[in-house]
C-alpha cells in the first residue's frame, strides 16, 4: 500500500492517526483506572469510592490526552495563538 502524495490528503491521514491515538489513550487510561479503582474496593472494602476515584482519574488523564493532541495538532498545522489587541482597533498600541 502506497502513502498519497499530495500534502492534503498526508495532513488527513495524519489526522486520522492522531485521533484514533487520542481514542487508544482514552480507552486505557479510563481501563486502567477504573480497574485500580476496583481492585483498591475488593482490597480496602470500600465499594464505590475506588471506582468513583478511578473514573475521575480517567477523566482527567483522557482531558490530558486531549490537549496534548490539540497543542501538538495545532504546533502541526503552524496555527498561531491570536494576538491580544491592546490599542484602540487600528493596530497601533496603547499609551501607558
Amino acid at each position: 500500500m502506497s502513502l498519497p502524495q499530495d500534502p492534503q490528503s498526508q495532513r488527513d491521514w495524519q489526522m486520522v492517526g492522531l485521533a484514533s491515538g487520542l481514542g487508544c489513550s482514552v480507552v486505557t487510561s479510563l481501563l486502567l483506572c477504573i480497574g485500580a479503582g476496583i481492585l483498591i474496593d475488593r482490597w480496602l472494602g470500600t465499594e464505590p469510592v475506588g471506582v468513583l476515584i478511578g473514573v475521575a482519574l480517567g477523566m482527567v488523564a483522557a482531558g490530558y490526552s486531549f490537549y496534548e493532541l490539540v497543542k501538538v495538532s495545532s504546533r502541526k498545522s503552524g496555527a498561531r495563538r491570536p494576538t491580544r489587541d491592546t490599542g484602540g482597533g487600528n493596530g497601533e498600541a496603547r499609551p501607558r
